[in-house]
């Protein structure tokens, strides 16, 4: 329409030839003598370039609407067929199966793998699929594409092939290790989630996957990524095992400048946990796919943030240089806390992000969004740059993300056990302040020795804001460990974070427990009744 604006058949050609390019290592050009170079991320980072330098065109991101009108029960019906797994004929344990476009899976994503160096583009045909009692569409295009991809391999038994990993929704993915059931969520990149305006969802509009070999243990995977404000080219290399890790380098193409990006996002569900008690009308006394979040900062201290379902959209900073490491965790693996036998709660993992290099001065955020419904996402990580990634120039960021079971080995301290926010101190109120009671078990680490003679270990405590009262420091024999129990009080309606570590002689002993929390504030003053107005004057 003369906007400027490429259409919808315009970058689609431009996708197309970048597959021809990727097919023939020599783009649509006859072949030409002497050794040519094997596709690989240098050229998804041109394909990159090459994007963001054009206006986002949100029309070439589209499905036929027979297969948007798919309902959430229609779109189950359809199955990748087991039979038709990509690398099923080479020998190796690895096997690849598209996801069907439909319902909320709207975006296609052009799939290729990349076979001794050349990349070929994979068709789409019905004849992939099982349709169940959904009609066979008819008329559709070879070029239409995919929703995303599934990866298997033998996980948990070498005669079985569970998933791995998969792509699946804008720029999300999913990896688990032995014995885990997918739960939280990784994302590519975050843009403004938790801002004031509205998230921007960045999708990858193509992927690549290198052809495992025989005896291959690891797959890399390619992804160009676009949004209305970046292109991006990423890298992750899969390695599965007890605990799966995936390393991925990231290459982000700012169009315009972003007030709020999030590097390595995670994204959870925190509906109720052992610290919210009054949340009781479920009969499963916890739900969530995560517990805390758990960092080291680049001075090398470790905290604990356990999550919470708040009242009101809570967003916390942790502010550090160069951050060595951060994560949803779910640490609670007793089956018996949560009494869901569908979920496994219990058997869901933990992301742990690794950042590699320097990532200067930012912060890591987390984002708690209030919730009734475990369907839903609410919970939100992600590190944050202080310094704006420059417009039109190429950032990179690598870093692993490693599914864990435990978080026992990532350090030697003593570990949060429990811990639960009590009800306010009705004695510990005075006028304009209120009080709460927090309880912290710690065990783990040197703290079993510490039991022979309590009186060695010190607790620390601290508030942002406010005041500490009470201070008890217990043995907890029944744990390995000891019990905090610190009153804190704060004016009414402020917010301010806790902080509780354990020590003896100045050597820590533990991690880092934080915890925000807000004062009620107070009610709103009375007003006060209208005067009446007075009676007419008898006569």
């Amino acid at each position: 329409m003369g906007s400027g604006r490429p259409s919808r058949r315009s970058l689609l050609g431009l996708l197309a030839s970048a597959s021809a390019i990727v097919a023939l290592p020599v783009g649509a050009q006859p072949p030409v003598a002497g050794p040519q170079k094997s596709f690989g991320y240098d050229d998804v980072v041109a394909r990159a370039r090459q994007l963001g330098e054009r206006p986002f065109d949100a029309d070439a991101a589209t499905i036929p609407a027979e297969l948007a009108r798919l309902t959430y029960d229609s779109y189950r019906e359809i199955r990748f067929r087991r039979d038709k797994a990509f690398w099923r004929e080479g020998g190796s344990d690895f096997r690849l199966l598209p996801f069907h476009l439909g319902f909320l899976h709207d975006k296609p994503v052009q799939l290729h793998i990349i076979s001794h160096g050349a990349a070929m583009p994979i068709p789409f045909t019905t004849s992939l699929f099982e349709y169940g009692k959904v009609p066979v569409p008819k008329g559709l295009s070879p070029s239409l594409g995919f929703a995303g991809f599934a990866v298997t391999t033998n996980l948990n038994d070498p005669r079985v092939q569970d998933e791995v990993i998969s792509f699946l929704g804008a720029s999300y993915f999913r990896l688990i290790g032995r014995g885990h059931h997918y739960g939280l969520s990784a994302r590519s990149l975050a843009i403004d989630i938790g801002g004031a305006q509205p998230e921007e969802f960045p999708f990858m509009r193509a992927l690549w996957l290198e052809e495992p070999s025989r005896d291959s243990t690891e797959l890399t995977i390619y992804a160009l990524l676009d949004s209305p404000s970046v292109a991006g080219a990423y890298r992750y290399v899969v390695r599965p095992g007890a605990t799966t890790h995936v390393d991925v380098t990231a290459t982000i193409i700012p169009r315009k400048a972003i007030e709020r990006i999030g590097i390595a996002p995670l994204t959870s569900m925190f509906q109720a946990g052992e610290g919210d008690l009054a949340q009781r009308s479920d009969f499963r006394p916890e739900i969530h796919d995560s517990d805390g979040l758990m960092m080291q900062a680049g001075s090398g201290e470790w905290i604990w943030r356990p999550l919470r379902n708040p009242k009101a959209l809570r967003i916390s900073s942790f502010a550090g240089t160069n951050p060595k490491g951060f994560g949803l965790m779910q640490r609670d693996r007793d089956f018996g806390n949560y009494q869901d036998l569908e979920a496994h709660y219990h058997a869901r993992p933990g992301y742990w992000v690794e950042p590699q290099g320097e990532w200067g001065e930012g912060r890591v955020e987390l984002i708690e969004i209030p919730t009734d419904n475990e369907a839903f996402d609410n919970i939100g990580a992600c590190w944050t740059p202080n310094t704006p990634l420059p417009t039109g120039e190429p950032s990179e960021f690598r870093y692993r993300i490693t599914a864990l079971s435990t978080t026992d080995e990532l350090h030697p301290y003593a570990q949060t056990r429990h811990s639960f926010a009590g009800s306010d101190v009705e004695d510990g109120h005075v006028a304009g302040q209120g009080t709460k009671r927090f309880i912290v078990d710690f065990a783990g680490g040197d703290l079993g020795y510490y039991l022979a003679d309590p009186d060695r270990v010190e607790l620390e405590a601290s508030v942002t804001a406010g005041s500490i009262g009470t201070r008890i420091l217990q043995p907890n024999p029944a744990a390995g460990g000891f019990r905090c129990i610190v009153d804190a009080s704060l004016p009414d309606g402020q917010t301010a974070d806790l902080r509780l570590f354990l020590k003896a002689r100045g050597r820590t002993l533990s991690e880092t427990w934080i915890s925000t929390w807000t004062a009620p504030a107070p009610p709103p003053a009375a007003t006060p009744p209208a005067a009446a107005a007075p009676s007419p004057a008898k006569e």
